[in-house]
């Protein structure tokens, strides 16, 4: 009940209005400081715990030097915003639970983790961070020099509920992976198919890639053409057009079945040889 309340306090502190946001007002050092420390946590969580949370293709990177040194200083940066919106803002809802996210990062991360790294069953919470750092930092700044609306927030109203269709869709970015391919393995596998993928794999790589984008794009368009068509369909892909205010992260909201559905069917194309 407390965490709610807190979790409540944290979303209505990031959606205040500008005019309650002036610069030097502890709201900004807070926001970036809270971020940071939140990436600083799951940074720390995917290092203890490679072989639960990490995509295989990242392991290598955990056991360099500059990652640990990047997640020094998110935490660092972190604990130093924080203390800066505690000092400046009178609500220290942000700071202090930037200056929380901070302490528990820094404070699992003195325990010493687990070393031997096992690829087999695992959750992309590596995946979740880049997805979100690197989108958000693409699209962010391009929404407020283009914004939709005047007073367009980067928090809007219903951020929580896309953060975490994003959040879901990427820890279990395996089992999306496994069930996205199902299609294309069994045409693989197929022997009738054989005569099919030999004569694709006979072909430039200019053609198979220009055929494949053709194909996969014909595939989707029908496909979504379907989802707004069919009663069915319509059930799974009117949670893509649920939300009230549009941005960068409310594309994410996606039911699982389409994601399954969508992304099985444009890359059947694909099965013959998955390009060279």
């Amino acid at each position: 009940m407390h965490s709610k309340k807190l979790l409540d306090k944290v979303s209505a502190e990031l959606q205040v209005p500008r005019e309650e946001r002036p610069f030097g007002s502890g709201w900004l050092s807070g926001s970036i400081g809270l971020l940071l420390g939140i990436v600083g946590l799951l940074m720390v969580i995917a290092l203890r715990n490679p072989s639960l949370s990490t995509v295989p293709q990242l392991v290598e990177l955990y056991r360099g030097v500059p990652f640990r040194l990047i997640l020094y200083v998110v935490l660092f940066a972190s604990f130093v915003l924080a203390a800066l919106s505690l000092v400046l803002r009178k609500d220290k809802t942000l700071g202090g639970a930037a200056m929380l996210a901070t302490l528990l990062g820094t404070m699992l991360g003195s325990l010493p983790g687990h070393e031997d790294i096992k690829l087999g069953v695992f959750f992309g919470l590596d995946f979740f961070l880049l997805n979100v750092l690197f989108t958000g930092l693409l699209f962010i700044p391009i929404e407020r020099i283009f914004p939709h609306k005047k007073e367009q927030p980067i928090f809007r109203e219903e951020w929580r509920e896309d953060l975490f269709y994003y959040l879901v869709s990427s820890l279990f970015v395996q089992v999306l992976a496994y069930l996205t391919f199902a299609p294309s393995n069994f045409i693989n596998q197929h022997e009738d198919f054989g005569l099919i993928r030999a004569w694709a794999r006979g072909l430039p790589f200019i053609v198979q890639l220009i055929t494949i984008m053709l194909l996969t794009d014909i595939a989707q368009y029908w496909l979504h053409r379907a989802f707004h068509r069919v009663p069915f369909l319509w059930r799974f892909h009117s949670v893509h057009h649920s939300a009230k205010s549009m941005d960068w992260i409310a594309g994410a909201r996606m039911h699982f079945a389409e994601i399954i559905i969508l992304r099985g069917v444009t890359a059947t194309p694909d099965a013959g040889d998955r390009l060279r």
